[in-house]
């Protein structure tokens, strides 16, 4: 009777389930993903969103709406599991080719209290991770910024960081034999002025940047009332 009662604990602490509703999941695999009502609520499709402008980008879904609301409660706390199912969806959103060449680069933040996301989300992707990035000098709150602003706004604010120059200087030749190409990872895209000031001064120092990952894409209506 106490084995069976131990045996039970067992199953019920082993037990596969979904990372944000913490629902029974059918597979560990399955698991490892957020749930199909768990999507569903967030309104997040299978395939993602993409799109080629201001750069070539990937994204689980846009920043409206329930996953707007989910994204910004994970700034404040992140939830570790929620966050690493959120990236593996993400990394599946990439092209196949990319997936085995990738060598992927947080956005950093400039704040005190930086955003946690990028990095974490870079955790969650199982793929080559390098901190080529810092920033240059602080930036203002791009919230209430036009587009025309936040480019000006983002213009120089990044630089390479001691590893991105050092790379630049001794690692670019081993780099380019592994054909890895550079996609930066951020949170959230609206203009994409921080992600093409980040990817310029990647460019600047020799780096190729493949594209943009992120979780979601601020959807037209919003951009356009920048």
């Amino acid at each position: 009777m106490f084995r069976s009662f131990l045996s039970g604990c067992s199953e019920l602490l082993t037990i596969a389930v979904c990372p944000r509703c913490r629902q029974p999941a059918p597979t560990r695999e399955e698991a490892q993903f957020l749930c199909l009502p768990c999507q569903e609520h967030l309104e997040l499709t299978g395939s993602g969103l993409h799109g080629t402008q201001p750069l070539p980008w990937w994204s689980l879904g846009a920043y409206d709406g329930a996953f707007r609301r989910e994204l910004l409660g994970l700034r404040k706390r992140p939830d570790p599991a929620v966050i690493s199912g959120l990236a593996r969806s993400l990394g599946a959103t990439l092209p196949a080719a990319l997936q085995r060449e990738t060598l992927l680069v947080a956005v950093p933040s400039w704040k005190r209290r930086a955003n946690p996301l990028p990095e974490r989300i870079c955790a969650g992707l199982a793929l080559p991770v390098a901190a080529l990035l810092r920033r240059r000098h602080a930036t203002l709150g791009q919230h209430h910024l036009n587009r025309q602003l936040r480019e000006r706004n983002q213009a120089g604010s990044f630089c390479l960081s001691a590893e991105g120059e050092r790379l630049a200087q001794q690692g670019l030749p081993a780099l380019a034999r592994r054909k890895r190409h550079v996609v930066l990872v951020d949170d959230i895209l609206t203009t994409g002025a921080t992600a093409q000031a980040a990817a310029a001064a990647l460019e600047q120092g020799g780096f190729q940047v493949a594209g943009l990952l992120c979780l979601a894409r601020t959807p037209p209506r919003r951009r356009h009332a920048l």
